[in-house]
């Protein structure tokens, strides 16, 4: 299997990977981090709204939502079957 670097806004509901960034800071990026979207973290996609934002997503534990524009921010690597 081989891995590649998608953002999170482009992952499929069921698709699962791990954190490689979050290309944000100031107010935006504390907070995507308090979430527990971290470098490191497994995080799978749960669900979208019918428009397809917001994404809901599973985090060390919890489901969390976030906004297309704020997933954009965030790198995920992903196995390819």
């Amino acid at each position: 299997m081989s891995a590649r670097k998608i953002l999170l806004r482009n992952m499929a509901r069921d698709q699962a990977g791990t954190v490689s960034a979050v290309k944000v800071g100031g107010d935006l990026g504390l907070r995507i981090r308090e979430m527990g979207i971290v470098p490191g973290a497994r995080i799978k996609v749960q669900g979208r709204a019918p428009l397809y934002d917001p994404v809901a997503v599973k985090v060390m534990g919890a489901v969390v939502s976030l906004r297309n524009n704020e997933a954009d921010y965030i790198e995920v690597e992903v196995e390819d079957g």
